[in-house]
Parts: structure tokens; C-alpha cells; sequence
């Protein structure tokens, strides 16, 4: 169907658009429109090129890949740390790139969280993602601690935000650690780092946070601000690839605190193959390593973060709130009348790399555009999440979505499907 907004505009700021050129640089299916970047990111060429390097020096160099691989393995997650590190705002030796997220949150959890006296509790909010909340539950088991009395949760007001006044209130004198998202993965809504972690201190209360939904969409700057720790995946907006490595970062004043869970990849370099006993840990986030890395998950990192290397954090967000704001544009004049209602965060500084659109039919509403070769996210119970990606996505993409959504609607092509979820979503 035809917008009223018309398509000239999307075609300018693209041919305005300073990141356009790096479209070219990802596998994009023709005639399919891909909307769910902040799920997995699509692959680069890049990214395709190391991996395919680092599977050469595997049938080259056999175990000679650890030292003398175009990418060797011995250190290739310090290589990919500090690719990551500007991105979240951190110094390369207080990241590390190694395990998955969860796997990290119970790294951290098991290092950070120290009952004593009356501190005894983790405080968490009711809105973050699942595998959050289970491994801190389980964290909470393992030191003989019900989750049902020792971890809190900050409840939304509205189901969709968290204010920060609720959580600072929470702080109570009974919190021993606090973990929240950076973004909250339904609608999309950026916490206040800053805030929560100087709050928190004046408490005496360690703070990390879940940076999933953030990292490669909006800049950090966890050193500054004085973040404990925090943790992260690399496939959604970094492009890694689905199920490679995660991402961590450990505040330099840390920096000799010996991990809840230890492994020989945590050892000093100089120290690992000395086979003692007795480690040595690395002196910096290095330590927080488990055991060997997955060197074919972290290979097609090494191309991906190239790509951030070369474009940097602040133009990717510049261009992420221009497409989602012309999105949001797009929304009000066009599908409001269908009873779409926007559920993230208008506000800029508040709204990270999504749309959240909310409505009855949402998960229907998927399976149709899904049939127009345009791949969205639901999140139960009613959200269409769209993310228009900056280094692959066009403005025209963003107008087509709406065009499409517009047709879906007004010709009741929804009805033909079920309104629940496939099994991923």
C-alpha cells in the first residue's frame, strides 16, 4: 500500500547517508528486508574472510595455528578485547572477550557477590531477560540461599519501563550486588549506567550490568562511570555470528581479585604451560577466562570488529536513532489508525536500538511480514520488535517495513495465521 509520507525522503537521507557504503559489506537476501539485528546480526564479508583464515591456519598449521596462524589462537581473545573495549568504553585489559553471556554472569556473580552480615541479597528488576534471573537464582542456591527471600526484584510501573527513583530505592542496606540490562530487551529503554552505579557506591554495593542489547549499538563509557563489571553477547549488534564467544569487562580496581571460577586460560601467559599446580593469574580481566577458547567462534569476530573499528561507535548510533526516529515518524502517520501503539522510549537518550510496537495481533502480525520477506522479532505477549540496523540497513528499508505493515493491515492479511509464537519467535 501506499504511504502518504512519501518515498522521496527515504531516498535522500540515504543518498545523504555516510555509512551506506557499508551495506556492501554484509550478505543482505535479495528481496528479503532483514529487521532483527538486535537478535542476530547478519553476516559481513569480513567477518566470513577471518573465519575462513583461521579454518586455513587450522589445515595448514595444525597445532602451529596457536602461535604462527595469520590470527594465532594464543592470544587472539587479547587481540579481540581490544577491539571491543572502545566500544563499551572501557581500557583493553579490563575486557575479555570468552564464554557466552550467562556463563560470564555466573563467572562474575560467583567472583562479586560476597554475603555478609546482613548483605545477603542480590537486587535485580522484573523486566530483564530470563537466563538473567536464572543464573542468579542459581548463584543464590549454591551459597544455601532461597531466591525467593534473597533476590529482589524492581517491578515495573507500567510493564514496559523501569524507573530509576524505584531501583535507587531498592538499595537497601540488606543488597550485597546488583544486576541489571543496560537496554531492556523489550522496549528498548537505556538505563541510566551512570546514575545506578554512583548510586550504588555511595551505598557501598557493587553493580554490573547486562550490555546485550547495547554493546555495538550505543556507546559506553563503563570505565568513567565506575561500572564493577559488566557482561555481553557479540551476535547481535556486533555480528559475531550466532553463538560466539561473549564479551565481559572488570574495572581495573578489581584487578587482582581471584575469579569465583578459575581455569588454566586465566593464567598469566608466561605462566599457563608451566602446568603448576599452583596459578598464577593474569593481572588485568584476563583472569576471568575459563578454559580454551572457541577459536572458530571468535574468528569471525576478528573481521566483524574491524567494521566498528573503522566506522566507530558514535556514527553507528548517530545513524540508529536517525532510522528509528524516521521510523517512529513513519508509525504515527501511517499505522496508529490499526491500533500499533509505540512502546520504547521516544526520548533519545532514553531509546536504544529498537522499536517495540505493541499490539493485540503481534505475534500474527510477524508471520505476515515474515511472508513479505521481512524478518521482525516478537516478544510475547503482544511486541513486533524492529531493529534497523546502521551499518546494513537503509532509510528506503525502513519505508518499505511501513508500506508493508500499512498493506498487512489494511488488507487483514494477519488473519490467515495463528496468533502465537513459532518456537524462536
Amino acid at each position: 500500500m501506499t504511504l502518504t509520507a512519501p518515498r522521496k525522503h527515504a531516498i535522500e537521507q540515504d543518498q545523504q547517508d555516510a555509512l551506506a557504503p557499508y551495506r556492501n559489506e554484509f550478505y543482505l537476501q535479495e528481496g528479503s528486508i532483514y529487521m532483527d539485528g538486535n537478535s542476530l546480526g547478519l553476516l559481513s564479508k569480513r567477518a566470513e574472510a577471518t573465519l575462513l583464515e583461521s579454518l586455513a591456519d587450522w589445515r595448514e598449521l595444525g597445532i602451529d595455528g596457536w602461535m604462527k596462524g595469520r590470527h594465532p589462537w594464543f592470544d587472539l581473545s587479547e587481540k579481540l578485547a581490544s577491539l571491543n573495549a572502545p566500544l563499551v568504553g572501557g581500557r583493553a585489559d579490563e575486557v575479555m572477550v570468552t564464554g557466552s553471556t550467562t556463563v560470564n554472569l555466573h563467572q562474575l556473580v560467583a567472583t562479586f557477590f560476597a554475603p555478609s552480615g546482613t548483605r545477603t541479597k542480590i537486587l535485580a528488576d522484573s523486566l530483564t531477560f530470563p537466563s538473567d534471573i536464572y543464573a542468579l537464582q542459581s548463584q543464590l542456591r549454591l551459597r544455601g540461599l532461597d531466591p525467593a527471600e534473597h533476590l529482589v526484584q524492581v517491578e515495573s510501573r507500567d510493564g514496559r519501563f523501569l524507573d530509576e527513583a524505584d531501583i535507587i530505592a531498592a538499595m537497601t542496606d540488606d543488597i550485597a550486588l546488583i544486576v541489571l540490562p543496560t537496554v531492556l530487551y523489550r522496549s528498548g529503554q537505556i538505563l541510566d549506567m551512570e546514575r545506578l552505579t554512583r548510586e550504588a557506591h555511595a551505598r557501598g554495593i557493587l553493580i554490573g550490568f547486562d550490555g546485550c542489547h547495547s554493546v555495538g549499538a550505543i556507546p559506553h563509557a563503563f570505565h568513567d562511570w565506575g561500572v564493577d563489571f559488566a557482561y555481553w553477547c557479540n551476535y547481535k549488534h556486533l555480528n559475531g555470528g550466532p553463538g560466539t564467544v561473549g564479551g565481559l569487562f572488570v574495572h581495573e580496581r578489581h584487578f587482582g581479585t581471584l575469579p569465583g571460577l578459575t581455569g588454566w586460560f586465566g593464567s598469566r601467559k608466561d605462566k599457563q604451560f608451566d602446568m603448576n599446580h599452583t596459578m598464577t593469574p593474569a593481572e588485568n580481566a584476563a583472569a576471568f577466562q575459563i578454559g580454551t577458547p572457541h577459536v572458530l567462534s571468535l574468528a569471525p569476530q576478528i573481521g566483524a570488529l574491524e567494521l566498528f573499528a573503522e566506522v566507530g561507535i558514535d556514527a553507528v548510533r548517530a545513524k540508529s536513532l536517525a532510522l528509528t526516529d524516521y521510523m517512529m515518524t513513519l508509525v504515527d502517520q501511517e499505522l496508529t489508525a490499526y491500533g500499533f501503539v509505540i512502546g520504547n522510549p521516544r526520548d533519545a537518550k532514553r531509546r536504544g536500538a529498537h522499536l517495540s510496537l505493541e499490539h493485540p495481533e503481534a505475534a500474527r502480525i510477524c508471520k505476515a511480514l515474515k511472508a513479505h520477506h521481512v524478518i521482525p522479532d516478537f516478544r510475547a505477549p503482544n511486541i513486533v520488535r524492529l531493529a534497523p540496523v546502521a551499518l546494513y540497513n537503509s532509510f528506503e528499508d525502513v519505508y518499505e517495513v511501513v508500506s508493508i505493515l500499512k498493506t498487512i493491515m489494511d488488507e487483514k492479511q494477519y488473519e490467515q495465521f495463528k496468533n502465537e509464537r513459532e518456537v524462536v519467535a
